[in-house]
């Protein structure tokens, strides 16, 4: 059997930060396992620019963010494997891996970091009826074949929903000499950043349909057609508002699900919210010694947060196998009061909060002028103004770890409320 201090699932943005800092806080044997053929996950066929604009305060490409720490990764002589496949993690940290070099593994790790991400609802998930043609691409997929395999996916393209790799697609598209004949969005608002609506439907004339979705494909060997209506408030469709589109490809961005089926071989309980594991402080799951980080956990918006989320991940490990982590009966609890859909971590142990307490969250629906309420215990602790807020943008607070060391405090919880209240 391999034994190593730490194993990182996932070789995406989050395994390469939190190894790399769990070797930095003195992890000496470490293993990152990633499926793909290469390290840095997603980012690889993102070539748009936007990332690290936060970390780096650059603003990099997805591959070129990469290979910041693909590189810090080799120049750590931090191990990894390849085209490698995790089958199974028990409780006491013993996974099963296989590949076509070694074969099958046994690997016991003192400590393991989930950064599995996370992969595209499809069409089936969604049910849209009609024909099954060709032409119907989830917008990761289309990405994919156009900058990493050089394939164009269609000529004149529908686009249902409006999550931010649906966006950039739309643009993409554009560039590569496609007609984007719309995006259409099922919600009243869109779950991409505002800054994608902008430089991505906007900048290039590409209608954003709020309110419709597909209820027909049209097509037998090749999709000829795409029939999209507006919703009512129930979501379902209103007779007459029906438009046809004569369109050859159908990319669909409708949400992202953490992966998460290796968390549940280990008896790591999922929130019912975002469907990733339920964490602490640490960043630590229900199964003692099991850390998750990035996708796999909750979906983020940029990199940038996903990046910081695994380096604490990575540390946590690394005070973990160093016994320096604490438990406590005394466990305060995170709650999402009216207008904010989750919060992450879900538990929190006072006494290993170093600095900050930092909370991530989305809200429900778009909020204007209006503020972040914190309270320790029903008692307000902190409040934050907000011009705009929007489901597709993450929100983040930090709390001084003084404030909830001094008292004894049950809940934390977070709700929107309306400047001046």
């Amino acid at each position: 059997m391999l034994k190593y201090e730490v194993v990182v699932i996932g070789g995406g943005p989050a395994g390469l930060a939190a190894a790399i800092e769990a070797k930095k806080n003195g992890v000496q044997s470490i293993l990152v396992i990633d499926r793909d053929r290469e390290l840095g996950g997603i980012l690889q066929q993102c070539i748009h620019n936007g990332f690290g604009l936060h970390v780096f305060k650059q603003e990099l490409t997805g591959p070129e963010y990469a290979e910041r720490f693909i590189n810090e990764l080799k120049e750590m002589d931090i191990a990894y494997k390849l085209d490698t496949m995790v089958l199974d993690i028990s409780e006491d940290r013993v996974l099963s891996a296989i590949n076509t070099k070694d074969g099958f593994m046994k690997i016991k790790a003192k400590a393991v970091i989930l950064a599995m991400g996370c992969r595209e609802r499809t069409r089936g998930a969604i049910a849209i009826p009609g024909t099954r043609p060709a032409g119907i691409f989830t917008a990761g997929t289309a990405q994919r074949y156009i900058n990493m395999e050089g394939y164009m996916v269609g000529r004149r393209v529908v686009i249902l929903g409006s999550g931010d790799i649906g966006l950039i697609m739309a643009r993409r598209l554009t560039l590569e000499g496609a007609k984007v004949l719309a995006v259409a969005e099922l919600m009243p608002f869109s779950s991409g950043l505002t800054r994608n609506i902008v430089q991505c439907l906007d900048d290039y004339n590409i209608p954003l349909l709020l309110n419709h979705t597909v209820i027909q494909i049209k097509g037998k060997n090749r999709v000829e057609a795409v029939v999209i209506a507006q919703v009512d408030n129930d979501k379902k469709p209103i007779p007459g508002t029906e438009k046809e589109f004569d369109c050859d490809t159908l990319l669909l961005s409708v949400g992202l699900i953490p992966e998460n089926e290796l968390s549940k071989s280990a008896n790591v309980k999922l929130s019912h919210i975002t469907g990733g594991p339920i964490v602490n402080e640490s960043m630590e799951t229900t199964v003692k010694g099991i850390f998750a980080c990035g996708n796999v956990l909750h979906v983020h918006d940029l990199v940038d947060w996903v990046t910081k989320e695994s380096q604490k991940a990575g540390k946590s490990a690394a005070r973990f196998i160093k016994n320096q982590l604490k438990d406590s009966k005394d466990i305060v609890k995170t709650f999402a009061g009216d207008g904010v859909s989750y919060i992450v971590p879900h538990m929190i142990r006072t006494h290993n909060i170093e600095d900050t307490l930092d909370l991530l969250m989305r809200v429900k629906e778009v909020y204007k002028n209006s503020k972040l309420i914190v309270k320790a215990d029903g008692k307000i602790i902190k409040e934050i103004y907000k011009k705009h807020m929007a489901p597709g943008e993450m929100e983040r607070i930090s709390i001084p770890s003084s404030i909830l060391k001094e008292q004894r405090i049950r809940e934390i919880s977070v709700a929107i409320g309306k400047e001046g209240e």
